[in-house]
């Protein structure tokens, strides 16, 4: 898959396309439907298939630490992407000057004089250009004007549950990883590089690799049994503490692993974190003696999960 970092890296051969665009946090079921229709039109035309996301996603922008928390980062999009069958990722740099772009200029000078779009499908909620005033109306005028085909597809549903990006966020913060998956297609993930920490688990007796979640506002806390991927060939089971250590006074929002039964050097790899189980809330706890005690009990939970769930794993 080839990834086109911002507008001004387009080149003729990218000229003539079957297009998406959004901000495809998670590439959830919804963002899966969208996509399988327009590989099917790509494959039909013989013409390749390109997404078009922006980073920062547009929110982030516009209210800052007060936007939703990320279901996936840039890095997991592209691999989930790419997974999809997706030929080019066109990923445009969100900035107030691109924001403030016309619906009409955003139209005419991108998507057609530079990508030369062919076929576009959208969600029926896409909005576009300064103040988000374009709308899926003037763009049905547009592939009238300039020969583009438009599908619109409509919001898939679970039942009465919108398939979101915000339903998934929901389905976080209740705990309710189940349904989580089911939204997503897949379990939930955290993916990062291991980065040195303070040692301190060494220190009480349960070694961890760290990732550093500090540019991320996670949309999960607490502690999980997890299983670890991108190590070994199988996965590897854990215990992973998600938040801001409150007993140690940290304040750095982090993702933290124990392996279970293995200790091996991780600094510098790239790891993927599956949750699969929430044991408790993070907590303060009096003393460092009294955090150790918790820690085992959290271990024993996690085994008992792995032991008598071996169908979710």
């Amino acid at each position: 898959m080839n990834v086109i970092r911002g507008i001004h890296n387009i080149r003729q051969q990218h000229h003539g396309c079957v297009l998406t665009i959004g901000n495809f946090d998670g590439v959830h079921k919804g963002h899966q439907a969208l996509l399988f229709k327009l590989r099917e039109k790509g494959i039909k035309s013989k013409l390749p298939i390109m997404v078009m996301l922006f980073e920062p996603q547009t929110l982030e922008l516009f209210i800052g630490k007060n936007a939703p928390a990320r279901l996936t980062s840039l890095r997991q999009k592209l691999t989930y992407l790419s997974k999809l069958g997706v030929d080019i990722v066109l990923c445009v740099r969100f900035n107030h000057y691109f924001s403030m772009i016309s619906p009409q200029n955003f139209i005419s000078e991108l998507l057609v004089n530079k990508l030369g779009i062919k076929y576009l499908a959208l969600g029926n909620d896409f909005r576009f250009g300064a103040r988000g005033k374009g709308n899926i109306l003037l763009l049905k005028k547009a592939s009238i004007k300039y020969n583009f085909n438009l599908d619109v597809i409509d919001t898939l549903y679970d039942g009465n549950e919108r398939i979101s990006s915000t339903s998934i966020r929901n389905a976080l913060a209740n705990d309710n990883l189940i349904l989580a998956k089911y939204l997503l297609g897949r379990s939930f993930i955290i993916s990062g590089r291991i980065v040195h920490g303070n040692s301190l688990g060494h220190i009480l007796g349960f070694p961890t690799a760290n990732i550093n979640l500090n540019r991320n506002v996670c949309p999960v806390r607490g502690i999980y049994a997890v299983k670890v991927q991108g190590i070994f060939a199988r996965p590897l089971f854990g215990v992973a503490n998600i938040g801001m250590r409150p007993t140690l006074k940290d304040f750095c929002y982090r993702l933290e692993v124990h392996l279970l039964d293995i200790n091996i050097n991780l600094y510098g790899k790239y790891i993927d974190v599956v949750l699969l189980h929430k044991i408790r809330n993070e907590k303060c706890f009096q003393s460092l003696e009294t955090l150790k005690k918790q820690i085992s009990k959290d271990i024993i939970a996690a085994k008992n999960f792995f032991l008598n769930n071996t169908n979710r794993i």
